[in-house]
């Protein structure tokens, strides 16, 4: 019998998930921060140049992008959970309650990160405005599980997966 059978399934409230992200931010952080710093040895310093404007190397966002979406999709391959999900007893599943497949944690990841282009209204409406824009989507996204009678974000729905609570 699947340890998440109708009867015994708790969906993870809205607050959980906020807190979650709250300790996953942490982790991210602190990746980016060892990859920008492995980076800069390999660069001999010059992965970000100042010649009268700052440039940075054409391969660093795209490897920094990369590296955070791996951390986020493999752990919820792995074991379902991001070391932020872990102290909070949250679990992501499958809609049946397995395991996650991997087009469903990649779905998953596209559509909660798809926000982050509306970093490039930037020249139009400036950082403070692309800014904006994202966390609103992003509020708009992660609000949809004070609506959703399973609790899931918008990005939950459209992977076909949910956070449930551990015992």
């Amino acid at each position: 019998m699947n340890a998440y059978t109708p009867a015994a399934v708790v969906y993870c409230p809205l607050w959980r998930r906020l807190l979650a992200l709250v300790y996953d931010l942490l982790a991210v952080v602190a990746i980016v921060m060892v990859v920008g710093y492995v980076c800069q040895r390999l660069t001999g310093g010059n992965l970000i140049s100042t010649d009268g404007q700052v440039q940075i190397a054409w391969w660093y966002r795209p490897l920094q992008a990369l590296v955070v979406a791996a951390y986020f999709v493999a752990s919820w391959l792995r074991g379902g959970q991001t070391l932020g999900m872990r102290p909070w007893r949250i679990r992501i599943t499958a809609a049946d309650g397995g395991r996650l497949a991997p087009a469903q944690a990649l779905v998953r990841l596209v559509v909660a990160a798809l926000p982050l282009l509306l970093l490039e209204l930037a020249p139009w409406v400036g950082l403070r405005g692309a800014l904006w824009a994202v966390a609103t989507a992003w509020v708009g996204g992660l609000g949809w599980a004070a609506i959703d009678p399973q609790r899931r974000a918008f990005h939950d729905v459209v992977a076909r997966t949910q956070l449930r609570r551990m015992g």
